[in-house]
């Protein structure tokens, strides 16, 4: 029996899509807080095929499950995700906007072991950042999971490599709130809610993919709830760099601690604007010497050819020597007489004549 009967015929034992209108109660009973009613429908579809398969393998029994749930949430995913009977849509963009009021906030004062000066290391991060947001593309909660765990993989990578050593649970959820920060994924909260509400109970209580959704949940919550205490900052400075005011990449202001990470980032910014500025004076000064230069070779080649031109022109043969010129045009005009055609015969010498010897 096909993924596609069993499905069916699952959900007609159920009575859960029996008649038209009952569509719209399973819709609205799905998207209520109290979600065990599909999570049950998950383990009665567990049942079922183990009823039919008899005892067998239970790899075998879950990728029928990743079928089925395939099968059901790609057709209910416009009905089901972000519903408007919640407030999934507010909260995303409350999320949103949290995250983009948090962008001054650096690798330093979250304590993140990884430097993105090194080539792989900045290649690791961009895709884990790729794939955090193409999380929201997908329409299967488990392939949702699957963006998840590729982005928490590319972290492990980049931690791995900056320390050369292998990374530690402490030093993943640092880096894994710095890469959301980074990403700002689109509808981060709704694709959370529509991964519990949907996705297999038994994908998320266990394995490599509950656990990176679960570090997921605590990032979000933990930039929720960030303050300056979590960055090391004081609460004035903290209050600052949200409302815009003051951030940590500007020079350093008299009123700002210097003992404080934001003071020494300020310190290493304002140092950096002042080498660039330097860089940027030398780079037009050599920049108008080199047009000068230019500009003194262009005359000096002039100079340089009307001299050329004038020796030439005082020391011709003809200045130099007019009575060999002379001499010469008149031999040039004798030997163009002698070649010339009007010569009389006469005047030529006599042929050579041949001669006989006796021997």
């Amino acid at each position: 029996m096909s993924c596609r009967s069993v499905c069916k015929t699952s959900i007609r034992t159920s009575q859960i899509v029996s008649r038209p209108s009952s569509k719209v109660r399973l819709i609205s009973d799905l998207i209520v807080p109290e979600h065990s009613r599909i999570h049950a429908m998950y383990r009665v579809f567990g049942l079922y095929i183990n009823f039919l398969l008899g005892i067998g393998s239970s790899d075998h029994v879950e990728s029928i499950m990743d079928e089925v749930e395939k099968y059901m949430m790609t057709r209910l995913y416009k009905e089901v995700f972000c519903p408007e009977t919640t407030d999934d849509e507010n909260k995303d963009l409350a999320i949103q906007k949290r995250i983009r009021d948090l962008h001054w906030v650096t690798i330093e004062m979250l304590c993140v072991p990884v430097d993105e000066e090194i080539p792989e290391v900045s290649d690791s991060v961009v895709k884990a950042i790729t794939d955090v947001i193409e999380m929201d593309s997908k329409r299967v909660p488990k392939d949702k999971l699957a963006c998840i765990t590729r982005c928490s993989k590319h972290i492990f990578n980049a931690i791995k490599v900056s320390k050369k050593e292998a990374a530690s649970a402490d030093d993943f959820l640092p880096t894994l709130i710095y890469i959301v920060l980074k990403a700002n994924p689109p509808r981060l909260h709704s694709n959370i809610q529509y991964i519990t509400r949907f996705c297999n109970p038994s994908r998320l209580m266990t394995g490599e993919d509950g656990y990176y959704f679960t570090n997921l949940c605590c990032a979000v919550a933990f930039i929720e709830k960030l303050d300056g205490q979590s960055l090391n900052l004081s609460t004035e400075e903290f209050d600052l760099y949200m409302s815009g005011k003051a951030s940590p990449h500007w020079p350093q202001t008299s009123g700002a601690s210097s003992s404080s990470p934001g003071g020494t980032a300020f310190n290493q910014v304002h140092k950096r604007l002042d080498l660039l500025t330097g860089l940027g004076e030398r780079q037009e000064r050599v920049i108008e010497k080199a047009r000068q230069l230019e500009s003194d070779l262009i005359d000096w080649t002039d100079e340089v050819e009307q001299k050329v031109q004038s020796v030439l022109e005082s020391f011709s043969p003809e200045a130099q020597n007019p009575a060999a010129t002379a001499a010469s045009g008149t031999t040039s005009a004798a030997s163009s007489a002698i070649d010339s055609d009007n010569v009389e015969n006469e005047l030529l010498p006599p042929p050579l004549q041949p001669q006989v010897f006796a021997g």
